[in-house]
């Protein structure tokens, strides 16, 4: 009997998980959980944009951008980690299970819910919402699974992963109570958690320490998924900056047209240069590489980089659009300047995975970005945007006329050990 018990968990679990013979292309489900992603980045922009476009001299003004700024970096953490788990989930299952799209769906819920709750996490009643969904979402369907699963080895790390989050949980509950920077604290011990724990495998008693990856089984998957991710995150810019254009400032004023054109420009040249070539090649390069795992962690980290960039991006061109000119204050020219230079960070640490190199103009780039920040401090918020979208421009056209004269270049990821080394070898 119990022989038989184990043979019918053996074959259910078979059936719940992804197969050789899945398709790795994502599916519609995916997609649709996508677009509720989108929502919840232009309420984190929406939300930052309203903390710091308020111009003022006096202290308390300063330090509200700055805390603004910190909010925000804090909040991107459970929305991008909700994500990136459920990518996970999703990378493991057979696409075609009821279980794997429920799971989506629900997981697509409470993230929606969370983007709804965005803007009043902390002076409006919405962190409750916020931190109730994020812990549900999270250990609701770790448990689930795991149980589903029954005796297959993979079980063990669902309960280990559910472990860990209900570890995490008190702390976003509570902080959802606490008030200023108690919320603050509990909620940074409780990202801690939450990535510490994946970091180390999450090692539990009696069930063992480390990873079954997805990136073995689903290597073309997930990097499909990270890439549409970059994707969603540059439409929600565009959405982000259209909005603000059409309903918020004075369309007949050249400036704002200038700023709309300077924000397409910048959300398009950030496009081009993901994807020449590595955003390309990514999938074989992550399946060829000696470790895929290890590989595909360092992809997602410097992923998790990239999508901040944008996000930070596209704060800065929103305060562009409604300020064009007059005064730059230091946490908006951080935005205007950071994100791109935060961006293309991930991006080169993304080249040196895919090609085991860097290319000299991405470092070039950043230094322009960086050096360009004493100037322009007294200069008005556009021309930051237009000398930003200058130096993305020069690393496009640089990228195409060295791909012009040489061959596609082929993928050759680096040894995932040393890929924390990247920087000595480039």
């Amino acid at each position: 009997m119990r022989g038989a018990w184990r043979r019918w968990g053996q074959g259910y679990a078979a059936g719940l998980l992804r197969s050789p013979e899945s398709g790795q292309q994502a599916t519609y489900v995916e997609l649709f959980f996508d677009l509720v992603m989108v929502f919840a980045l232009n309420r984190l922009v929406a939300s930052a944009v309203t903390g710091l476009e308020d111009p003022g001299l006096d202290s308390s003004d300063v330090a509200r951008r700055w805390t603004t700024l910190g909010r925000t970096l804090l909040l991107f953490v459970p929305l991008f980690w909700m994500w990136a788990i459920t990518a996970y989930r999703t990378a493991r299952l057979n696409p075609r299970s009821p279980g794997a799209q429920w799971a989506i769906l629900t997981t697509g819920f409470a993230l929606l819910i969370m983007g709804a709750n965005v803007e009043h996490v902390f002076d409006g009643g919405g962190a409750l919402p916020f931190a109730l969904s994020y812990v549900l979402g999270q250990l609701s369907w770790s448990v689930i699974f795991a149980v589903m699963l029954r005796r297959h080895p993979l079980a063990r790390v669902y309960w280990r992963v559910a472990l860990w989050f209900s570890l995490s949980a008190p702390c976003w509950i509570l902080g959802a109570f606490a008030p200023g920077r108690a919320q603050l604290l509990l909620w940074i011990i409780a990202a801690v958690i939450d990535l510490g724990a994946a970091r180390l495998g999450w090692p539990a008693p009696r069930l063992g320490r480390g990873r079954t990856s997805a990136w073995t089984v689903a290597p073309h998957h997930l990097s499909d998924r990270y890439t549409q991710l970059v994707l969603i995150s540059l439409g929600e810019t565009f959405l982000a900056v259209g909005i603000i254009y059409s309903s918020g400032v004075d369309r007949g004023h050249r400036y704002a047209t200038v700023a709309l054109v300077t924000s397409f420009v910048t959300v398009v040249l950030l496009w081009r240069i993901y994807f020449h070539r590595a955003g390309l090649v990514l999938g074989e390069a992550v399946a060829a590489a000696r470790d895929p795992a290890g590989s595909g962690r360092f992809v997602a980290s410097v992923h998790a980089v990239m999508i901040l960039g944008i996000v930070i991006t596209a704060i800065g061109l929103e305060i562009i659009q409604v300020h064009p000119l007059g005064r730059t204050y230091p946490a908006w020219l951080v935005l205007i300047l950071g994100g791109p230079a935060c961006y293309l960070v991930g991006r080169a640490a993304l080249e040196h995975a895919v090609f085991s190199r860097v290319s000299p103009r991405r470092w070039i780039g950043i230094g322009v970005l960086l050096a360009t920040a004493v100037p322009l401090i007294n200069a008005p918020p556009l021309a930051a945007g237009i000398t930003a979208a200058l130096v993305l421009f020069g690393i496009a056209v640089v990228d195409t006329r060295r791909a012009a004269r040489r061959p596609s270049e082929e993928p050759h990821a680096a040894d995932s050990r040393k890929n924390w080394s990247w920087w000595r070898h480039s």
